[in-house]
């Protein structure tokens, strides 16, 4: 019998997540279904306690639902151990978080560098430095290699960041509010990056709050209170072909921010 070679790169069924907060449950998610394919740039939305994070951190092999499956490129999640989900998190997942996460005492480069070092593939790669750099380069950063966090502005910080997150070209880039920290214009350029990945086949999943930054995004999921309430593809919104031309001019910029 042929095996099947046409599963969505993400499936969820009949997701569940419940926990315990100050002695009192809390039903996180509360049965989501959904499939994500290989090339989706999507959007969850949703209010504070809506269950978008514990979602993310389920997608992200951080948590576990309480019932139902979770689908990482066909294989069934919850059946894989310790170290075998640490390894599919290094070489499947890439990570962007709101608060950067780099190590203030290291380099730009050495940030980069450090997902190879410590993960799967450093018996793998001789050319950690180099492919560190590329990846530097892609963001627009290699004349900041060696420069520390501090010595970084905020939108600059998030591209290394984001350098750290593709050096093991993974299958999907989950970012947890990778703007929150940023004002409008510098949110402007860290979105355009995600398009560009995109565009060059690059799976994207991101967080946001912000409606204008998501707008940008193919697919909006919007969660409230553990449901997927909306299911939103770029068919459905008016406008989307120019809501979704990757950002490049100033005076484009400008007008986008003062829109939203």
């Amino acid at each position: 019998m042929l095996q099947r070679t046409d599963f969505p790169l993400i499936r969820l069924d009949d997701l569940h997540k419940d926990y315990t907060s100050a002695d009192v449950p809390v039903r996180a998610i509360r049965g989501i279904s959904l499939e994500v394919q290989k090339g989706e740039l999507v959007a969850i939305m949703g209010a504070s306690g809506s269950g978008k994070s514990t979602l993310m951190n389920i997608l992200g092999c951080l948590d576990s639902p309480t019932s139902g499956k979770y689908y990482l490129d066909g294989a069934d999640v919850s059946m894989l151990d310790r170290d075998e989900l640490a390894d599919l998190r290094n070489l499947k997942l890439g990570f962007v978080f709101q608060g950067f996460n780099l190590l203030s005492r290291t380099t730009a480069l050495e940030n980069v560098e450090l997902p190879l070092i410590c993960g799967a593939k450093r018996r793998k790669v001789k050319n950690v430095r180099e492919l560190a750099m590329q990846r530097l380069a892609q963001v627009g950063l290699a004349d900041r290699a060696g420069h520390f966090p501090n010595q970084l502005s905020g939108g600059q910080q998030q591209r290394v960041a984001i350098a750290r997150a593709l050096v093991n070209e993974p299958e999907v880039i989950l970012a947890d509010e990778p703007t929150g920290n940023l004002d409008s214009r510098t949110s402007l350029e860290i979105v355009n990056i995600f398009q560009e990945l995109n565009a060059a086949g690059m799976t994207v999943i991101m967080v946001t709050h912000e409606l204008y930054m998501a707008r940008f995004c193919k697919r909006i999921l919007v969660v409230r209170d553990g449901l997927l309430v909306r299911d939103e593809g770029v068919v459905d919104r008016l406008h989307a072909p120019d809501e979704l031309k990757i950002v490049k001019r100033e005076e484009e910029a400008a007008r986008l921010i003062a829109a939203s």
